[in-house]
C-alpha cells in the first residue's frame, strides 16, 4: 500500500512539472486555432468556437516560409557541426594530454562564457571590420563570421559544449587510449576510434544544445548576419511590424483587411518552434541517454 501510495506521489508531482513545461505549448495550439472572434470573446480560454488553420496560413506568409525555415535550418546545421567538432576536440585534448598552461586555457575559456555577449559583441566588430578592410573579403552581412566564431570555439555557448565534452571524456578510462597507443594508434586515430566512438549520445545532444541556442539566436546574428539572410527567428522578432502589409498582400484567399491579434501571435510563434519539436521527437531516446551519459543530472 505504500508503495502504491508513492507511486501515485510520485506521479502526480511529475505531472504537475510536466504541465508546467508543456502549458505553454497547449496555449498556443490553443490560440492559434482561434478565430478573431474566439479570442475577443472572454467566455472562451482554452477550446475554440470556430476553429480554423487560416492563422498558420497568413502566420506562414508573413514569415515566408518555407524560404525562411529552409534558411534557418541549414546555417544552424553548419555552425552546429562546427561547435560540436570543435566542443568534441577541445574538451578531449583539455581532458587527456598535460601541457603547460593548461590551467589558464581552462579558466580563458570559462571566462569566454562569463562574460556578456553584447561586452564581446563590439571588440568582434571592431575585428571583423579591420579584418574586412585589411583583405578587401567582405565579412560583415555574410555567415563567415559566425562560421569563424564557431570554428574558434567562440560560438553560442561553446564553453558549455567543451564542459559537456569534457565531462564525458573524463569518465572514459584512459586505459584504452593506451591500449589503442600500443597498437599504434596516434592521437587523432585515438580520439576517433576511442572517444568520438564511444560518446554517440554525448555527441548528439552537444549538436542537439548548439542547434537550438543557433536556431534561437538573434542579437549577434542581427549584428553580424544584419537582414542578408532571412531566418525564421529573426522574421519573428518583426512579425508585428510587418504583419499587416505582408498579410494583405498575400491574401490568402479571404476577402477584408487582416489586422494582427493573439492567434496570428501564436501561429507564428508555434511555427518557428515546430521544426525543433519535430527534431526533439526524433531523437528523444538518444537525447535522454546522452544527458544521463554527460552528468548533467549531477549524478
Amino acid at each position: 500500500m505504500a508503495k502504491r501510495i508513492g507511486k501515485a506521489v510520485t506521479y502526480f508531482l511529475l505531472t504537475c512539472i510536466g504541465y508546467i513545461y508543456l502549458e505553454p505549448i497547449f496555449q498556443m495550439i490553443s490560440k492559434g486555432i482561434m478565430s478573431s472572434a474566439d479570442v475577443i470573446n472572454p467566455s472562451i480560454e482554452w477550446l475554440a468556437k470556430s476553429p480554423t488553420l487560416n492563422n498558420f496560413k497568413v502566420a506562414a506568409a508573413v514569415l515566408n516560409v518555407p524560404g525562411s525555415m529552409i534558411n534557418s535550418m541549414v546555417f544552424s546545421a553548419i555552425l552546429a557541426l562546427s561547435q560540436t567538432f570543435v566542443a568534441a576536440m577541445t574538451g578531449y585534448g583539455i581532458s587527456r594530454f598535460r601541457f603547460r598552461g593548461k590551467s589558464l586555457w581552462f579558466v580563458m575559456i570559462l571566462l569566454a562564457f562569463i562574460l556578456p555577449t553584447a561586452l564581446l559583441m563590439i571588440p568582434r566588430l571592431i575585428i571583423f571590420i579591420l579584418v574586412q578592410q585589411e583583405t578587401g573579403i567582405q565579412l560583415l552581412g555574410t555567415p563567415i563570421p559566425q562560421i569563424l566564431m564557431a570554428v574558434l570555439g567562440q560560438g553560442v555557448n561553446s564553453t558549455i559544449l567543451i564542459l559537456i565534452c569534457w565531462n564525458f571524456f573524463n569518465l572514459v578510462p584512459y586505459s584504452l587510449d593506451e591500449a589503442a597507443m600500443i597498437d599504434g594508434a596516434g592521437p587523432l586515430q585515438t580520439f576517433y576510434h576511442i572517444a568520438v566512438k564511444l560518446s554517440a549520445s554525448t555527441v548528439l545532444i552537444v549538436f542537439l544544445f548548439a542547434f537550438v541556442w543557433n536556431w534561437n539566436e538573434t542579437y549577434q546574428t542581427s549584428m553580424l548576419l544584419g537582414g542578408s539572410m532571412e531566418l525564421l527567428p529573426a522574421k519573428l522578432s518583426v512579425f508585428d511590424g510587418q504583419f499587416e502589409g505582408i498579410a494583405n498582400a498575400a491574401g490568402t484567399g479571404s476577402t477584408g483587411s487582416y489586422k494582427i491579434n493573439e492567434s496570428y501571435k501564436m501561429a507564428a510563434t508555434l511555427i518557428s518552434i515546430a521544426p525543433l519539436l519535430v527534431l526533439y521527437g526524433f531523437v528523444q531516446r538518444q537525447f535522454i541517454q546522452g544527458i544521463e551519459n554527460t552528468g548533467i543530472t549531477g549524478e
